[in-house]
């Protein structure tokens, strides 16, 4: 394995109902389809879905962690698939890195960020001060 690889290995996490209904609680965003089958369903979800900001917030967590918490300059995404979350067991959401390219003082990571093999935010990058 490539030193690169190593200090990227991809970080996976583990959501479950619990942690949705805590979010709720620390945001402020208690919009059922987070919380209830019969909400997400009445609006053609699949199911309960994670907060789209808790799944960004799981992208900082591992950009933090492979940077030792460099300063955050960018961090963007687009939310294109739910992370359907089961009333039982958690739903693994994985974030790795497809490149890292440093440049004057800064690091871009292109990122991939996985729900089972369904990919759920386009096109999310990071690019953090060195």
């Amino acid at each position: 394995m490539s030193a690169e690889a190593t200090a990227y290995a991809p970080r996976t996490f583990a959501l479950t109902r619990a942690d949705l209904l805590a979010y709720a609680e620390a945001s402020g965003d208690h919009n059922p389809i987070h919380q209830s089958d019969e909400a997400a369903a009445a609006v053609g979800l699949p199911g309960v879905i994670a907060h789209g900001m808790l799944t960004m917030g799981l992208v900082a967590s591992a950009v933090s962690d492979w940077t030792g918490g460099a300063d955050v300059l960018e961090l963007a995404t687009k939310f294109t698939s739910p992370v359907v979350v089961p009333a039982q067991g958690a739903a693994e959401v994985t974030v790795a890195v497809k490149s890292a390219k440093p440049g004057d003082g800064t690091l871009a990571l292109a990122l991939e960020v996985t729900c089972g093999d369904q990919r759920v935010l386009g096109n999310p990058r990071a690019v953090v001060r060195l």
